[in-house]
């Protein structure tokens, strides 16, 4: 029986340049066409952490000197990273789908997710985007451009911004239309472009929003059977670089608290995950629906049960 995957893509996999993430993206595409083949309805959000924030970057570094470029605002480059991103991964999709004769096809919908404007994340920026850095140099970028940072997970220094819940899907209906007729759909892109509710209207916001949060938000929103977050790691792990570390093959919804409120999940890495996960499978009106954290080569083998950390009701 066919089911409804919303796959959740980790912007970290799609390289740091154009040219790399062609060629990362044409593997990626074998491995959703995979699941396609089997019959399932995919559907796809993906992450822009080091996307938004090179692109970010450069609009900055072109709006200064002689360039006489605009100044180009935060939602808007939340934008591009979702136009890009999703043409070079509905490309290498169409085209794998093209090989393996498969009679679908792939689009991409560009996504506005509204959040609340007074969500305390705006008071604690979280989210690391843009590429890592040493300490002196993130100190640096700090005092001339007024950036929060933070350490990310042993890998160097990333610039930090807010985090909000995603409370709405602008285009909602549009994506229950488009991905009801089997296409492959791509949406949330980095986690969709955070807009507010004003008296005029909607309005674009600086921050980004969690690809997974977003993504479990469409997996209720769709009613899909399955939520599968891909990441770096094969499954899970409590005591995370530490002697005693051990990989979960499964969590219960009272183990994700237990494991959450010992701390064993790294805020801006597994935390969001985990987190999202949850919110999916309790959220949830079907009983048997799951949610699964695994790494991108192993998804086709996670969704068969094999690995990956499955995160379920009870």
């Amino acid at each position: 029986m066919s089911k409804k995957i919303v796959i959740a893509l980790g912007g970290n996999a799609l390289g740091n340049s154009p040219e790399e993430q062609i060629e990362l993206v044409k593997d990626t595409a074998k491995s959703i066409v995979g699941l396609a083949k089997e019959g399932d309805q995919i559907i796809i959000g993906h992450g822009n952490g080091p996307q938004i924030g090179m692109i970010n970057l450069a609009m900055e570094y072109a709006s200064k000197g002689d360039f006489n470029s605009p100044y180009m605002p935060f939602p808007e480059c939340c934008a591009m990273s979702q136009g890009y991103i999703g043409y070079h991964l509905q490309q290498a999709i169409v085209n794998e789908l093209k090989k393996q004769n498969l009679d679908k096809t792939c689009t991409t919908i560009v996504t506005q997710i509204i959040v609340d404007k007074d969500d305390k994340a705006f008071l604690n920026p979280t989210k690391p985007i843009g590429s890592f850095y040493s300490k002196e140099e993130s100190e640096k970028i700090a005092k001339e451009k007024g950036y929060d940072f933070v350490e990310d997970s042993g890998r160097g220094y990333r610039r930090v911004v807010a985090s909000p819940k995603p409370v709405e899907i602008v285009e909602s209906k549009v994506l229950k239309m488009i991905s009801s007729v089997d296409n492959i759909v791509i949406t949330v892109g980095g986690g969709g472009v955070p807009v507010i509710q004003t008296e005029n209207g909607l309005e674009g916001i600086s921050a980004v929003i969690d690809k997974d949060w977003s993504s479990a938000k469409v997996a209720l929103e769709l009613d899909a059977d399955i939520l599968l977050i891909l990441t770096a790691v094969e499954k899970v792990s409590i005591n995370f670089n530490k002697p005693d570390q051990k990989e979960l093959d499964s969590m219960t919804i009272d183990e994700v608290n237990k494991y959450t409120d010992e701390g064993h999940f790294a805020k801006g890495s597994m935390l969001p995950k985990v987190e999202a996960c949850k919110t999916f499978v309790e959220g949830s009106s079907k009983k048997d629906a799951i949610a699964i954290i695994t790494s991108l080569s192993k998804a086709t083998d996670a969704l068969k049960g094999e690995t990956g950390t499955i995160v379920k009701k009870s």
